[in-house]
């Protein structure tokens, strides 16, 4: 619908009595946003101040700690604030860059842990040489290659939407992601073709090149001696663990543009809010329970403030 400034605005159709539990859901999702948040960034405060996690593995641990919390920060503040509201409501511009910040940051997880993998296979497969291939200039290009490859994919099929016309101002959902496309008049063959390119660029392909480094790690491992075997199920096990979570997570959103209407409205807000609610949660559990040093510096951390 249209207003007198001409801003077209989306009702967010997916919540579940939201009048009657507003104040409940606007506790539990505040509290989990102020937890994702602390937890997150402690890990990142480690990483910081601790000069020997300043190696290449802890910096991608680091930067996908703080991918996730602008991952939720895309979210919360906007369900938030339509929790306490009349009306859950967004104008479509708002809509698009959410879109654009969903799949953007939903693509530098994928490459960044690629960037993990990686490392992990230089270290455990090469590492007589990992000094000279892992070097800062190599995990600075790492690191803005995660965050600028995917929002340049990601740009295209949000700017091909812009000015495509709308038939439908129901979303069926509680933020703006694939769905939008169900809002169109027609499809567009451009942005489909440009969102498979995405799609494949910045998930699958680096789905199967995180697949193949690490079987070739655990072959590798498997010939060499026990402390190998040991390193290596210490430092991939967290990052296999993440990488399957959020897989299952992204292969839901991928699908639910055609099964959407087969769901019910309850069982489709449950899974939509487990992308928001145990990802960004799990990633700093995790590593701060299976990474060893990163879990030794957390011990210290919280026996200092037991003493205080």
């Amino acid at each position: 619908m249209d207003d007198e400034n001409n801003v077209t605005y989306i009702t967010l159709g997916g919540h579940v009595e939201v009048q009657k539990y507003r104040y409940l859901y606007f506790l539990i999702m505040f509290t989990v946003y102020i937890l994702i948040i602390c937890c997150n960034f402690t890990i990142v405060c480690l990483i910081w101040s601790h000069r020997n996690l300043h190696e290449p593995m802890y910096i991608f641990i680091a930067a996908l700690l703080i991918n996730s919390v602008l991952f939720s920060t895309n979210i919360y503040p906007k369900l938030l604030i339509d929790f306490l509201s009349e009306k859950q409501i967004i104008s479509y511009s708002a809509c698009l860059f959410q879109f654009f910040l969903f799949y953007s940051l939903s693509g530098s997880e994928f490459l960044l842990l690629s960037a993990m993998a990686y490392d992990r296979y230089v270290s455990i497969c090469k590492p007589l040489q990992y000094p000279t291939i892992m070097r800062k200039i190599t995990v600075s290009i790492f690191l803005g290659l995660a965050w600028l490859v995917p929002a340049c994919q990601i740009a295209v099929p949000v700017i091909l939407s812009a000015d495509m016309k709308l038939c439908n101002f129901i979303l069926n959902g509680i933020f703006c992601n694939n769905s939008i496309y169900n809002l169109h008049c027609v499809s567009s063959k451009a942005r489909s073709m440009f969102g498979v390119a995405a799609l494949t660029n910045i998930a699958l392909f680096p789905l199967l090149f995180i697949l193949f480094t690490y079987t070739r790690i655990l072959v590798i491992s498997y010939r060499s001696c026990k402390s190998v075997r040991k390193k290596a199920a210490q430092t991939c096990l967290p990052h296999l663990l993440v990488l399957f979570g959020f897989s299952c997570l992204c292969a839901y959103d991928v699908i639910v543009i055609r099964v959407v209407h087969d769901f019910p409205k309850t069982v489709h807000l449950i899974m939509t809010l487990q992308a928001v609610l145990y990802h960004p949660l799990f990633n700093p559990i995790i590593y701060g329970l299976k990474m060893k040093e990163i879990s030794k510096h957390l011990k210290r951390l919280f026996c200092q403030t037991k003493v205080m």
